[in-house]
């Protein structure tokens, strides 16, 4: 059996303003209907693939879960990781709960923001690697390269895979991301691939790997998966002992030391989205090369990305040419195309100037819904608040503020301290400051409502949880 390790904790900053820290671009559906992290789930999914490992922090926990619930797919495992330590310590994670469950199990190793058209496809390659997998090879996915991209990093063959039939095929070297110069040499010669990041291997084989090239990272790694705490079906890694694994990507800490390397070409499409010009490349474009996306209308433009994230909000670009423009209801982008990989210092500048959009999506993605900040003034916020069907939020108090709800969608059950009522559409209830109430979703249909908090502190960190159905602690996402 197969089993999928989705690594799902990046960022994504040069997809801002539409991917941030809070909610970054794996979850958003960037190509198509699904989000990226769906369309990976169901790329590794069918006969022979176990029910996805998802390694996430705990703030996406509960989007994973149901991200994968809307893709109708079981997850499997998912393991917390208490903060970002990169890549090797993750996949090391992973390796080491598998060796509690199937010892003898084989692991294919994938980001889960990367768009690859041609599902069937790949699995045929993931299938063309799995004999050298199971003979204790470490197999690794290569891209046909289409261009001298200086974006990516390259695997260079000991020879050239002519027809780029999936197969295993001898790797001499990883290359890191070359100048232009030495990315066009290397897409002439042919002998070149470009680095997915995809692997494939036996449990065994892979955690004989790390005790042969990356021991140091054996006891940290092997306590914080020992010393996890189970948390409503997640894994919690031990904090103190994965503190204590190096911040390392699985290339420098084993790929690029062992040996009992192959790499299987592909050639079915493939495109790691990291920047707004990898988007252009792979949405549907007119005749002038111009992509739009939701509201957005192009007047002769040409070779030019136009998109709006909001249903209210209209873009129009008019004689531009080479250019990016995407506008989110608190932010917009507007960037000449070959700069789109400068968009990450756009980030760091509106972090250096503390602007809440550099990190925060507008929509606070929560396990029960979600919430948007409507209107915001000194002394008062307005949000709207959407409850899935089941669903509840935590019984709380505030020591700053006190709010109004009123229902527009659905029926709420509301409790206000010894008082439970249900709310129907255009009925309000008020909750004065410091009353121990909770808001659920009794109905078949999501629930919305209009929130009227007023008070000297509106911080999501005013929050006192008594009890919560999802076990989060104190905190503003606990």
């Amino acid at each position: 059996m197969i089993h999928p390790i989705l690594l799902c904790g990046g960022s994504g900053t040069r997809l801002w303003p539409l991917s941030r820290k809070s909610y970054p671009k794996q979850f958003a559906p960037l190509i198509g209907e699904e989000t990226l992290f769906q369309a990976s789930a169901r790329r590794l999914s069918g006969e022979g693939f176990a029910n996805p490992l998802v390694l996430t922090n705990s703030d996406f926990r509960f989007i994973v879960t149901e991200q994968l619930a809307g893709a109708g797919l079981d997850p499997g495992a998912v393991l917390i990781e208490p903060e970002g330590r990169n890549t090797a310590p993750a996949v090391l994670a992973a390796a080491l709960w598998l060796e509690q469950t199937d010892p003898d199990g084989m692991m294919l190793v994938a980001p889960s923001d990367h768009v690859v058209p041609d599902a069937a496809a790949f699995r045929a390659a993931v299938a063309a690697g799995e004999a050298a997998a199971r003979a204790g090879q470490l197999v690794t996915f290569g891209i046909r390269p289409e261009r001298a991209e200086t974006g990516y990093g390259y695997l260079e063959l000991t020879e050239a895979p002519e027809d780029f039939a999936p197969r295993p095929l001898q790797l001499r070297r990883f290359v890191e991301k070359p100048d232009q110069a030495s990315a066009e040499a290397m897409l002439a010669s042919g002998q070149y691939l470009w680095n997915a990041g995809i692997f494939l291997f036996s449990v065994q084989a892979i955690l004989a790997a790390f005790r042969q090239h990356a021991p140091e990272l054996m006891a940290p790694v092997g306590q914080a998966v020992a010393q996890g705490q189970p948390d409503l079906g997640f894994l919690r890694l031990d904090p103190q002992a994965w503190a204590g694994a190096a911040d390392i990507s699985i290339d420098y800490a084993v790929m690029e030391k062992a040996e009992n390397l192959s790499v299987v070409p592909f050639d079915g499409g493939w495109s790691d989205l990291g920047g707004w010009d990898a988007v252009w490349r792979e949405t549907e474009r007119d005749a002038d090369g111009v992509a739009t996306s939701g509201n957005a209308t192009a007047i002769d433009c040409a070779d030019s990305l136009l998109r709006s994230e909001d249903e209210n909000l209209e873009v129009v670009g008019i004689g531009l040419k080479d250019v990016i423009a995407v506008a989110m209801p608190d932010a917009v982008l507007v960037a000449d195309a070959s700069r789109a990989q400068d968009v990450k210092q756009a980030v760091a500048a509106l972090k250096a100037k503390g602007a809440r959009q550099a990190t925060e999506f507008p929509k606070d993605h929560r396990p029960w819904g979600w919430f948007e900040s409507l209107a915001v003034g000194d002394r008062f916020q307005v949000k709207r608040i959407h409850v899935h069907p089941g669903a509840a939020l935590s019984l709380q108090s505030h020591h700053h503020r006190s709010e109004h709800w009123i229902v527009v969608e659905g029926t709420a059950k509301v409790t206000v301290d010894d008082k439970v009522q249900l709310v129907t559409e255009n009925q309000s209830v008020y909750i004065p400051l410091g009353a121990v109430h909770r808001m659920e979703n009794p109905g078949k249909v999501p629930m919305v409502l209009i929130e009227v908090q007023t008070g000297s502190y509106l911080g999501e960190d005013d929050i006192i949880r008594y009890e919560d159905v999802y076990a989060r602690g104190q905190g503003a996402k606990g």
